[in-house]
């Protein structure tokens, strides 16, 4: 898997070749390519994005375009191998897709239980009142949840 964040810095890659020909290199080994906030304007402008449905941070999101990517205000976009989350915070949320896809929903929604993620989840199972209470069961038998 490459994941590019995205930051403050950037915007000062997004002409720089030897970026853009790295990613186009790893993209190509890669199952997986994804973004986190403006780390898509990096994919876009390395091209990777061209024609597929892509998200950014919302002050950037339009500038997806400007490289030919299809720009998108949803918080995970997957187009194929692509995945693009909205900013840092959507992050959390294309973690949990991708692992879902990788490795099944149910370590997806006990990771989101583990960390108790529950603002606007993939998956409801960010706090035990909204997780399967078999998972709540499991993962206080396991230890790696702390009883209430």
């Amino acid at each position: 898997m490459l994941l590019v964040p995205g930051g403050p810095g950037a915007a000062d890659l997004l002409a720089d070749q030897p970026t853009l020909d790295w990613l186009r290199g790893v993209d190509a080994a890669a199952t997986w390519t994804a973004s986190v906030c403006s780390g898509s304007l990096l994919l876009a402008a390395a091209g990777l994005l061209t024609g597929r449905r892509a998200t950014s941070h919302w002050i950037c999101l339009d500038h997806l375009t400007t490289f030919g990517a299809i720009a998108t205000a949803e918080r995970v976009v997957i187009d194929g191998k692509y995945a693009t989350a909205a900013g840092v915070s959507a992050g959390i949320d294309l973690a949990l897709h991708l692992t879902g896809r990788m490795v099944g929903d149910d370590i997806a929604e006990s990771i989101q239980l583990v960390v108790e993620y529950d603002p606007q989840p993939p998956y409801a199972a960010g706090s035990i009142a909204t997780a399967p209470a078999a998972r709540v069961a499991a993962l206080r038998a396991s230890g790696l949840a702390v009883s209430a």
